[in-house]
């Protein structure tokens, strides 16, 4: 598979969260959350390719399609009062044995762990295959752990310039 766009999700907090509920509220919260992350996935036509714990990793035919599920599941995680950080990129990949393989999967995860809480963070190549399905705020070049080189990244903005991003 070639240009694949990637999006990681994780809570903030699970851990603080999960003592707070103790096991039994976080086993009920934490599928609620599930429940509502899948929802998003497959109404962006999204495919899930791994969960732990309390994170997401899907594929999506482009980044517009990502960036809505992201809105979606910022949105509906919200209602659970949970906060989420969510990373998008677009690269090449490999899905073998049902595991997408490649290092842009890895760079996706690096973008999703430098996120604040509620935020949708993109790759300079998800920002310009979105195109104009969106706003972007620039948050400048950075490295990303053990990712040669220095990516620029973009945060959404919390509006949309048309209704499919």
């Amino acid at each position: 598979m070639s240009g694949t766009t990637s999006l990681f999700t994780d809570i903030v907090d699970s851990t603080g969260k999960a003592v707070e509920l103790g096991d039994g509220g976080w086993a009920e919260l934490l599928e609620r959350h599930h429940a509502l992350v899948r929802s998003e996935i497959s109404r962006f036509h999204g495919q899930e390719m791994d969960t732990s714990g309390d994170g997401f990793f899907a594929i999506f035919p482009d980044p517009g399609q990502a960036i809505g599920a992201a809105r979606g599941i910022r949105a509906d995680l919200r209602e659970l009062e949970l906060k989420v950080r969510i990373g998008i990129h677009v690269g090449d990949c490999w899905v073998a044995d049902d595991k997408c393989t490649g290092l842009a999967i890895h760079i996706g995860a690096r973008i999703a762990a430098l996120a604040e809480p509620d935020e949708i963070l993109v790759s300079e190549a998800a920002r310009t295959e979105a195109g104009q399905a969106c706003r972007f705020t620039d948050r400048g070049e950075t490295s990303l752990k053990g990712v040669p080189g220095r990516w620029h990244l973009y945060a959404v903005a919390n509006t949309a310039t048309t209704g499919t991003g």
